[in-house]
């Protein structure tokens, strides 16, 4: 339990966002007679959130926010439940927002979703609330180990599980998603900065498409980050996600136990056992390694095209090359699309329009437009950028695209030199094109 045992007059505070899990957690503590103040953030909050002390308030208005946590004497702050990226042109602030503004700022510009998660624990912390997690104040809302439900995962799909569990954990580092689907030990996808129910979405469209049929296979990996901020962004699964993986012809869902959410758990595995899917909580079973800077990491650039390669362009060229680096084969014939040190999107491997369709339709904290002219593409040491590559990079205003150690010279488009005419092609569609070049590693120094 958290502090509030010593206090049981004050209340418990949750800054809602959508979803379930808000009124769950209410729910729970109110059960043990404890009671809470919510201040809700989103319009599409749960309707049951009204039976609480309840302030709706929008992101801009910090002052309102602030001021109903301190009037119900609240003292530990629970975060949970989902929030889109705001557009700053469109926010409502009011005074708070104003006298903190230095303090907004740097959480809206503190990166990927870990360091702006972080920013927030640091703001509200600076503020005189303690953050704690969900699980600490609804503890029966987190998944334990093993099925939860009739049908387990059979040795082959343990195996996917660990395998995906690894990939999760590879990537952590560079802050890419919590989740990715894994089948007969092929990485199928990965979550970036789209969530899980999107790219569960991706994959069910699909396999539509492909005209996919027969049994159930594939499972849906889901676990914290390496470092990341789990008081704010525990893992969490629901009903939702069960019908996306059932629509996305998955045999099951996994997810690291004890360190993961299961909203609404009877409708949950109700839509489980009806669908034929496993839901399973995984321990950690296999000791990884964290990864270490890899040769992608510090890549040496050979520049061309028509935009000038930035100090921000380069650092996003390389980390791109290193989250595709840290997967090795798994993703050898991969790309990213990385903006400002943010992977917005990464596949394994297949249609590279496609991700740079999907990134440029996402934004990045504290942005009120698309992407212009500030994304990279990277593609993996199995490509080869080609014209129709080039083409979508620019018609999606993409800065410029990085090839990670393939040669631009030594082959050729319709009997011209393929340096020449994939210059000229970067140039007319407004990008740069740069091959880069892995560093070399550094010798391991013997012990004295």
């Amino acid at each position: 339990m958290t502090g509030s045992d010593n206090n049981s007059a004050r209340p418990i505070g949750i800054l809602a966002g959508n979803g379930s899990l808000p009124v769950e957690i209410a729910r729970a503590i109110a059960a043990r007679g404890g009671r809470v103040a919510i201040v809700a953030i989103n319009s599409d909050v749960d309707p049951d959130l009204a039976r609480f002390d309840l302030t709706h308030a929008g992101l801009g208005q910090i002052g309102r926010i602030l001021a109903a946590f301190r009037a119900a004497d609240c003292r530990e702050l629970v975060i949970v439940g989902g929030v889109s990226r705001p557009d700053l042109a469109r926010l409502t602030p009011d005074f708070g927002i104003i006298a903190n503004l230095p303090d907004v700022l740097r959480v809206l510009t503190s990166g990927g979703d870990d360091g702006v998660l972080r920013a927030v624990v640091r703001f509200f912390e600076a503020k005189g609330f303690t953050v704690v997690s969900p699980a600490d104040v609804a503890p029966d809302l987190v998944v334990g180990a093993g099925a939860l439900t009739a049908v387990a995962p059979t040795l082959a799909q343990t195996q996917d599980i660990l395998l995906g569990s690894r990939v999760v954990k590879a990537l952590g580092v560079y802050d890419v998603g919590q989740a990715v689907i894994v089948s007969g030990g092929e990485l199928i996808a990965i979550e970036a900065a789209e969530g899980t129910d999107a790219m569960l979405q991706r994959v069910a469209s699909l396999r539509q498409h492909d005209g996919h049929a027969g049994a159930p296979r594939g499972v849906l990996v889901k676990r914290p980050k390496p470092g990341q901020e789990m008081r704010v962004d525990l893992p969490a699964i629901g009903p939702a996600t069960v019908t996306r993986s059932a629509a996305a012809g998955l045999a099951g869902v996994a997810v690291l136990a004890g360190q993961t959410l299961a909203a609404q758990r009877g409708d949950l595995l109700a839509r489980a056992r009806l669908a034929g899917l496993f839901i399973y909580g995984f321990t950690e079973g296999d000791a990884l390694r964290p990864p270490v800077a890899g040769p992608w990491n510090n890549a040496q650039p050979r520049a061309t095209g028509a935009r000038r390669l930035g100090k921000t362009q380069l650092s996003d060229a390389r980390l791109g090359a290193a989250a595709l680096g840290a997967l090795g084969e798994l993703a050898r014939n991969g790309a990213a699309v990385v903006h400002r040190g943010h992977v917005l999107a990464l596949n394994p491997g297949g249609d590279v329009d496609g991700l740079i369709q999907r990134a440029a339709r996402l934004k990045q904290w504290g942005e009120g437009r698309r992407l212009r002219g500030l994304g990279v593409l990277v593609l993996g040491e199995g490509m080869k950028p080609d014209l129709d590559i080039i083409a979508a990079a620019g018609a999606a205003r993409l800065a410029g695209v990085a090839s990670m150690g393939q040669e631009l010279a030594g082959y050729e488009v319709g009997g011209q030199g393929f340096a020449d005419t994939i210059t000229r092609a970067a140039r007319a569609a407004g990008v740069f094109l740069v091959q880069l070049t892995p560093a070399e590693p550094t010798p391991l120094k013997r012990p004295t």
